[in-house]
């Protein structure tokens, strides 16, 4: 089974949220993208659908958005 895939902005609802995610399902079933660590994925995220920030994409492709951080034009300026 594959990852999970946790996308954030860091601000502290997205940092909150990725605490949450990681104690819920396990450090070794999410991969954590930092935006501001790594803005190269923006893309590809949003080519799975993510639309704001903190968002999980889980393995079968869905997309959950977690408690409304920053929408993707905001983290891409």
């Amino acid at each position: 089974m594959s990852k999970s895939v946790f996308y954030h902005a860091g601000c502290p609802v997205c940092v909150s949220a990725e605490q949450d995610i990681i104690n819920l399902l396990g450090a070794d079933q999410v991969e954590v993208v930092h935006f501001g660590n790594d803005n190269s994925r923006i893309a590809e995220a949003e080519k799975a659908g993510v639309k704001s920030v903190p968002a999980l994409v889980t393995p079968n492709g869905n997309v959950l958005h977690i408690n409304f951080g920053a929408s993707m034009a905001d983290v891409k300026g």
